[in-house]
């Protein structure tokens, strides 16, 4: 199928050999920050739409079940999580879902481009809604510096949400890196990332996390799968370490009884998140 290019915003996968279309009306902002491109469309059927350096990165359709749930599992398999950082994650979505948690009292969000924040107050502001809560500690810095530079048992919970394994975002899967967030980690901590698609993403991203989580100390390493229609594969995963123990459920009384709404999170979707198809299993048994 033939796309014109004034009508619909296509993003190519070539490692899935696939392609994913969105039918735009119109772009709404473009600029060069000083480390990427940014730009935001608006679309016919899954609202606006955020795009870095030509990849998507979130639409306001869907972002909900990547943001719930790359911050409800880790949050409520936590004992008692106090001291939250994220690493990127500009949009402020994964920050609005943790401070959602009455037991967070510091929420610490590093992301080296300011103008992403600011791009997503403006188009996103549903997003951001948090970033003025006095818990809430937003700062333009480099996150790879900030991590290093942080002291010993610091944080609770760390969630990575990071953009692809390349370019300036390479240095976020590496063993170096997982020993940084180790060293800050608390008692039970516990380490989160996005980790791509199972179906493209396995051999070349998924499995060497496992090996470089470990080799960074990581007691155990587990992955969870979710829906997510604008990424390649539309099957994506995040991969949750475990500073000292296994990771082998979670508070699902806390969970069932939630005192927040989400959309797609509640206890039942943790629980079958945790499930993994049979060649996913196989490949990650031994990573």
């Amino acid at each position: 199928m033939s796309l014109d290019r004034e009508t619909w915003f296509t993003e190519q996968c070539d490692e899935g050999g696939t392609a994913f279309s969105l039918k735009i009306k119109r772009r709404l902002h473009s600029e060069q920050s000083k480390y990427q491109k940014i730009e935001v469309y608006d679309t016919e059927r899954f609202g606006k739409l955020l795009v870095i350096d030509d990849f998507v990165m979130l639409s306001s359709r869907d972002n909900f079940v990547y943001h719930e749930m790359i911050a409800h599992p880790a949050l409520f398999t936590h004992p008692s999580p106090r001291n939250v950082l994220v690493v990127g994650g500009g949009d402020c979505g994964t920050l609005r879902e943790v401070l959602r948690h009455d037991t967070v009292t510091r929420a610490v969000l590093v992301d080296i481009d300011e103008r992403v924040t600011r791009v997503s107050e403006q188009y996103f502001p549903e997003l951001c809604e948090s970033n003025h809560d006095p818990r809430a500690e937003l700062l333009f810095d480099d996150g790879i510096r900030f991590v290093r530079q942080s002291g010993a048992k610091s944080f609770d919970v760390i969630i990575v949400d990071s953009t692809d394994p390349v370019g300036p975002g390479e240095v976020l899967f590496t063993e170096e890196f997982y020993s940084n967030c180790h060293r800050i980690l608390g008692d039970h901590g516990l380490l989160v990332q996005q980790s791509e698609s199972p179906l493209y993403h396995l051999e070349s991203i998924i499995k060497p996390m496992y090996r470089h989580m470990r080799a960074a100390g990581f007691h155990d390493v587990r992955s969870l799968q979710f829906p997510q229609p604008v990424y390649p594969s539309g099957w994506w995963t995040y991969t949750m370490a475990c500073r000292d123990r296994t990771i082998s459920g979670f508070r699902e009384a806390s969970a069932a009884a939630k005192r927040f709404e989400t959309v797609y999170y509640n206890a039942a979707v943790h629980s079958a998140a945790m499930a993994m198809p049979e060649f996913v299993h196989k490949a990650l048994v031994n990573a």
